[in-house]
């Protein structure tokens, strides 16, 4: 495999080891479309299956040490935080970021922290407070934020002042932050609101950011953007503002699908982790990234198609790290576009397959994580052990 001008064996093979995913916690649970859940005898059922999940993926790939946990699905009220983290540890896992939930219960149907009720509102800000002291609890340092809010019809709320209360919302959960916890804030153009969206776009997001403090950035997730939008471009403004906070992993072909990551279009997976790392060799550091999944595979296994993510996640940082950018910075200083495009053709191009399994290989780690996970039975074992757990013909969200 072709190294490009200034990057060394050794330095590939660091850099790839510092490179983390964190895995999901829902990703491994029975979820579904708005129509009805379609159910796995392996899919996990309580936080205790989640865990051992995420654990055997981590085994298998050794790049996934984290855990994101989504606050009201995985700590019940009787559960203590501490115990939890617990188990994680002895899996060799640590709790990640902490989702908070503002759209589940019914007092939400018209908005959380843009709710026109105050009472209401406080009670979405408290809850992300609280998310905020358990975290601190289970050794999280990232409070990942996305909000449901939004409206249906023209005249149904008004919008500037919804813009405030989620303003002044995120200022306040911003002075809660410890100092070793930073807050990011996702955007979604539609859905579940379908006139207009609070924060629908990374322009928001960065508003909401500045305004509610340095340690509050961006998350992009791949799967909420509209059709056409040139997602590298973003990734590359919001690293130069410094606004980059993290990735949600996954891929579209409508909206926000949760497929499989770089199943549907690699190659512009390829795109942004080029951008990333053209601004880390300018700098020689590593940006403060966090690496995260959110998948809901409906079809596929659960922890296989996470796998699969991890892996093609894998491939494609690895091929970004391949890129000659000396060669297509003299090839822009000449303004020869064909060859500019070359350096990154050539190294998406490259099969780096052989030479991750040989990098997995002498860090004692299967050499192809998706068929070690296979052999292992997990899948056997936990479908024999959980479906005798789960209610018969649940499938439907009735």
């Amino acid at each position: 495999m072709k190294l490009p001008h200034g990057l060394s064996e050794h330095d590939l093979l660091r850099r790839l080891d510092r490179f983390q995913i964190e895995t999901p916690s829902w990703a491994y649970a029975d979820t579904g479309t708005r129509f009805g859940k379609f159910l796995q005898d392996a899919a996990a059922v309580t936080i205790d299956d989640k865990l051992a999940d995420a654990a055997a993926v981590h085994r298998v790939t050794g790049c996934c040490p984290t855990f994101a946990v989504h606050v009201l699905w995985d700590f019940t009220a009787a559960a203590d935080p501490a115990i939890v983290a617990a188990k994680a540890a002895a899996l060799g896992l640590g709790i990640g970021s902490i989702n908070p939930n503002t759209f589940q219960d019914q007092c939400y149907k018209l908005g959380s922290v843009t709710n026109r009720d105050p009472a209401i509102r406080r009670r979405a800000i408290d809850h992300i407070l609280a998310c905020i002291s358990l975290g601190s609890r289970v050794g999280s340092n990232i409070l990942s934020l996305w909000f449901a809010d939004g409206t249906n019809y023209p005249g149904q709320g008004h919008i500037r002042q919804r813009k405030r209360w989620i303003a002044d919302a995120l200022h306040e959960v911003h002075r809660a932050l410890p100092d070793a916890m930073s807050m990011l804030v996702e955007y979604k153009p539609f859905e579940p609101a379908f006139y207009h969206t609070d924060i629908a776009d990374w322009g928001m997001a960065c508003a909401f950011a500045r305004h509610a403090g340095p340690r509050a950035k961006v998350l992009v997730d791949l799967g909420h953007h509209l059709h056409g939008c040139n997602v590298e471009h973003i990734v590359a403004f919001l690293i130069d503002e410094g606004l980059l906070g993290g990735f949600h992993f996954n891929d579209r072909k409508y909206a926000d699908d949760d497929l499989v990551a770089g199943s549907l279009d690699p190659f512009q997976l390829f795109r942004i982790f080029h951008e990333i790392v053209l601004a880390e060799r300018e700098t020689g550091a590593d940006l403060p990234i966090a690496y995260m999944i959110d998948q809901s595979e409906c079809i596929k296994p659960k922890a296989e198609s996470m796998i699969e993510t991890v892996m093609t996640i894998q491939e494609q940082f690895t091929k970004a790290l391949l890129v000659d950018h000396r060669a297509a910075a003299a090839a822009r200083e000449r303004d020869d576009i064909v060859m500019a495009g070359r350096a990154l053709k050539d190294a998406f191009a490259t099969d780096v397959r052989p030479f991750l399994a040989d990098y997995r290989a002498a860090r004692n780690l299967p050499r192809d994580p998706l068929d070690a996970f296979r052999q292992s039975g997990h899948l056997a074992r936990a479908a024999a052990e959980r479906a005798p757990r789960k209610p018969r013909n649940s499938g439907s969200y009735a």
